[in-house]
Formats: structure tokens, sequence, C-alpha cells
């Protein structure tokens, strides 16, 4: 299909409402995702090294005494901009408390967000989404690189309201660590 056919049949603005009715329908894995400045963007399905990525954190902040209602792996939250609100979808995010339900959840409780940086992801997840996590106050974020060891970048929100990074490790010597270690 063409550019331009595609084009036809898009809202002259896309809400929220819109981007959970695309991610509902899309027959093949991709995640529709909206800054706050309206910018369209649409990434590509997770394979199974992302998956095991993720499955590995999860169990290991669910050993800590995490409750599966904190740990959720792509869950929508609202990104508030000057004029309307974006949507994101990190592939890992963990709740102070179980948040409510919802297609897209409000950033009053989330203590995490982690990124598993997919081909074709790794701007998106490395400048964009850290600019806006830190944006809106999220106190950590992870970035895990698919590289060799499969690195773990940790950034906490610093003083200046930019993340810093504070530690650089294989994900296999972080899951070797507590989740109290990083998160305090």
């Amino acid at each position: 299909m063409s550019a331009e056919a595609i084009g036809m049949h898009m809202p002259p603005v896309v809400t929220l409402d819109d981007l959970a009715a695309m991610n509902a329908t899309d027959l093949y894995g991709h995640r529709y995702e909206t800054s706050p400045e309206g910018v369209l963007s649409v990434m590509p399905p997770a394979d199974s090294e992302h998956a095991k990525i993720a499955t590995r954190l999860t169990l290991w902040l669910a050993a800590a005494g995490w409750t599966a209602e904190q740990i959720l792996q792509v869950a929508g939250i609202r990104i508030p901009g000057a004029s309307r609100e974006g949507g994101r979808i990190p592939d890992l995010s963990l709740w102070r408390v179980p948040p409510p339900t919802g297609v897209w959840l409000t950033v009053a409780d989330l203590v995490l967000v982690v990124e598993i940086v997919s081909p074709g992801s790794e701007a998106m997840d490395v400048m964009t989404k850290r600019y806006e996590y830190a944006t809106v106050g999220i106190a950590h974020y992870w970035v895990i690189n698919r590289d060799g060891a499969l690195t773990a970048q940790l950034n906490r929100l610093g003083p200046s309201g930019e993340y810093e990074e504070y530690a650089k490790m294989p994900l296999a010597w972080l899951l070797q660590t507590a989740p109290a270690d990083h998160l305090g």
C-alpha cells in the first residue's frame, strides 16, 4: 500500500484512543506510539530474544518481592505535553503500587521503565524516550542493549531533571544483584 493511500485513512491528529485501536488491530505485532508533539512511531514486533530478556528481568524483580501487578510488560503510559498527550509503551515498567486498569496509565507511582533495544529502535530507545521519560519525572530508566554482553545501562533522574548513568554492566551481572541496590 502506498504512503498516499495510508495517509488518506489517517486522522489529522492521532489520539491515544486511535493508538489503542491501532495496537489492538495490528496483525503483525507492531507497537504504535506517539510523542506529545504528535510524531507517530511504529515499533517493530519483538522477537524471542527480546521476550527472554523481558522475562528474565520480570522474574528477577518478582524474586525480590515485587508483585505481578507491579511489574508490567508493554503497558502504555501517558506522556503529557504542552498541548496534548503522547503515549509510549516501555518494554517493562515497575510501579510503587499496582496501577489502575487502563490502556494508557499515568506516570504517578511509576518507579522504573526499561527499554530493550531492538534492531530499528536504537534512536527511539536511547534518545527520544530518554528525554520524554525524564521530562515526566520517571525516577529510573534502564536500557538493555542487545550487544554480546546484553549491556544494561542504568540511569536515574538527577537534580537537573535529566538522566545520569550510574552503572553499566552485563545483564547477567545485574541479575546477580538485588533490585533494591539500584532502585533506592
